[in-house]
C-alpha cells in the first residue's frame, strides 16, 4: 500500500493539539515495568480473533487472554466499549477501527502507548496504518489491518447470463439492470442503511474530503461535487430499485445470498473472508474484482481497518501491549486466523501478507489469488482522506437517516443528500458542544 498518509495525519494530529482534544485521555499508563503473570480481557468481531487469541494462549505462560466477542462497531460494539469505560469496568483490549479512533482518544477512552510502539515495531508496520493511529504525536493503537474496497460477485450467475463485471460505476448501472431483468428477483448488490462507512468509502474513493483542519478550526465538506456524484448515484440505483437495501451482515442479507437473490457484494478485503464463512456452500461460486470506478482507472477508499488499542480502564498497559503487538506482528497469529476459514485480514505488518496469503484457501474463490487484488486495491486509496474526532455523532445521523431514504423503488421518506447533510449538521453541533471551531458554519 505505497501511499503517503502524512498531510493528512498531521493535520488530524495538529488540529487534535490546536483543540486540545488530546487531554489527559485516560491519565496514566496503567501498571508498567516488570509486570508477573496476568490474564487480560479482551473485545472484538473480527472473524478469526478466537482463533488467534486461541493460538497465543497455547504458547504463552505469563499471559492469558480471555476473549468476548461483541457485535461490531457501528452493530453496537462502540457502544458497548464506550458505556464500559464509563462505568470504569472495560477490558483491557478492544477492537477500535481507523475511523473511530479519533473519537476514542478525544474522549479519552483509550491509553497512550507511546512509550510502548518502538521504533522496531514502527518499521514491521504499514508506515500509513502507524500514522493513522498516532495523533496529538503520540501513539493510541496497534494496527492490525488495512481495508481497500473490493467487489466480489456470483461468477456463475453473471456467466450464466452473460452479464460483463463491471469496471466503472456507469457499468456498475447497467449490470446492475442486467441482472434484474434476468432474475426480477436478484440484485447486484446491497445499498446498507445501516451502515454509513460503506458510503463513507464510497465518497473517498471519489475523491471527497469530508474532515480537514485549518489553524484551530475543522472544516466539514460534504457539498463537494464528489459527494455529490455518489449520492445522486445512489438514489438513482434506490430510486429504480437495482439494489437491495437489508441491513448489514443480517438474516435479510444472508438469506438473501444463500438464495441468489443477491449476487453481489461491495465489500473490502475482509469481506472475502466474511462471503466464505458465511456461505460455505456456494465454493467456486463466487471471484472478485476491481471496485467500479468512475473512470475506470484503479481508484479505492478503505471501508474500515482495524486496530488493537488499551483501554483507560487497563491496569497491564505493557502486557496488553505486548499482546496487541504479537497479534498484528507474528506469523502464527496471521495464520491461526486466516486458517480458520472466516478470515481474509490484510495485515498491516507488510512482511506478513505472504503469510496471510498461503494461509487463505483460494478455492472458495475459483484458485483466485485474492490478495494480489487486495494489493493493487490497496495502492489505489487516494491518500488525501481524514477522518474527524466525532465520527459516531456523524455516522449515527446517517445511519438514521440513510433508514429514511432506502425504501425500494423510490418509496423511501427521506434522500441521501438529506441525509449527508444531516450527518453534517449532527457534526458540526457535537463539535461547538465540545467547545471547538468550525470553519464556515
Amino acid at each position: 500500500m505505497s501511499i503517503s498518509w502524512s498531510r493528512t495525519t498531521l493535520a488530524l494530529a495538529g488540529g487534535l493539539t490546536a483543540l486540545t482534544l488530546l487531554t489527559a485521555c485516560g491519565g496514566g499508563s496503567g501498571a508498567t515495568g516488570s509486570e508477573g503473570p496476568v490474564t487480560l480481557t479482551y473485545w472484538g468481531w473480527t472473524k478469526g480473533t478466537k482463533q488467534a487469541v486461541d493460538a497465543f494462549n497455547a504458547t504463552h505462560r505469563d499471559t492469558k487472554v480471555r476473549f468476548e466477542e461483541i457485535p461490531s462497531g457501528t452493530a453496537g460494539g462502540y457502544a458497548k466499549i464506550s458505556n464500559a469505560v464509563k462505568a470504569g469496568n472495560a477490558p483491557d483490549l478492544v477492537s477500535v477501527e481507523y475511523p473511530t479512533l479519533p473519537e476514542f482518544v478525544s474522549q479519552g477512552a483509550v491509553r497512550d502507548i507511546t512509550p510502548y510502539v518502538t521504533p522496531e515495531l514502527k518499521r514491521k508496520l504499514l508506515p500509513q496504518a502507524v500514522q493513522l493511529t498516532s495523533l496529538g504525536g503520540r501513539n493510541w493503537a496497534v494496527p492490525f489491518d488495512a481495508a481497500p474496497q473490493v467487489y466480489y460477485y456470483r461468477k456463475d450467475f453473471f456467466t450464466r447470463h452473460k452479464i460483463e463485471v463491471p469496471r466503472t460505476w456507469d457499468a456498475f448501472r447497467a449490470a446492475a439492470a442486467a441482472v434484474k431483468k434476468a432474475d426480477p428477483k436478484a440484485r447486484i448488490g446491497t445499498f446498507f442503511p445501516d451502515d454509513p462507512t460503506t458510503f463513507e468509502a464510497m465518497a473517498w474513493q471519489a475523491g471527497a474530503h469530508w474532515f480537514a483542519t485549518q489553524g484551530d478550526s475543522w472544516k466539514l465538506t460534504t457539498t463537494d461535487p464528489a459527494t455529490r456524484k455518489v449520492t445522486d448515484y445512489w438514489q438513482g440505483l434506490l430510486k429504480d430499485d437495482l439494489v437491495h437495501t437489508h441491513a448489514s451482515f443480517s438474516p435479510g442479507w444472508t438469506n438473501s445470498l444463500k438464495g441468489g437473490g443477491t449476487v453481489g457484494y461491495l465489500g473490502a478485503s475482509w469481506g472475502a473472508g466474511v462471503l466464505k464463512g458465511t456461505l460455505p456452500d456456494q465454493s467456486g461460486k463466487w471471484a472478485a474484482a476491481p471496485v467500479p470506478s468512475w473512470d475506470g482507472r484503479p481508484a479505492s477508499g478503505m471501508l474500515g481497518g482495524s486496530t488493537t488499542a488499551v483501554t483507560k480502564n487497563s491496569r497491564h498497559t505493557e502486557a496488553a501491549v505486548r499482546f496487541a503487538t504479537w497479534m498484528s506482528t507474528s506469523a502464527e497469529a496471521i495464520k491461526a486466523r486466516v486458517a480458520s476459514g472466516e478470515s481474509s485480514a490484510y495485515p498491516a505488518a507488510t512482511a506478513l501478507r505472504p503469510v496471510a496469503r498461503r494461509a487463505f484457501d483460494t478455492r472458495y474463490y475459483g484458485g483466485q489469488d485474492v490478495y494480489a487484488l487486495f494489493d493493487a486495491a490497496a495502492a489505489s486509496v487516494d491518500p488525501r482522506w481524514g477522518w474527524g474526532p466525532a465520527t459516531g455523532t456523524t455516522n449515527t445521523a446517517l445511519k438514521d437517516e440513510f433508514g429514511k431514504a432506502a425504501g425500494a423503488g423510490g418509496g423511501g421518506t427521506g434522500s441521501l443528500a438529506a441525509a449527508v447533510r444531516a450527518g453534517s449538521d449532527a457534526t458540526v453541533r457535537e463539535l461547538r458542544k465540545r467547545g471547538l471551531k468550525v470553519m464556515g458554519r
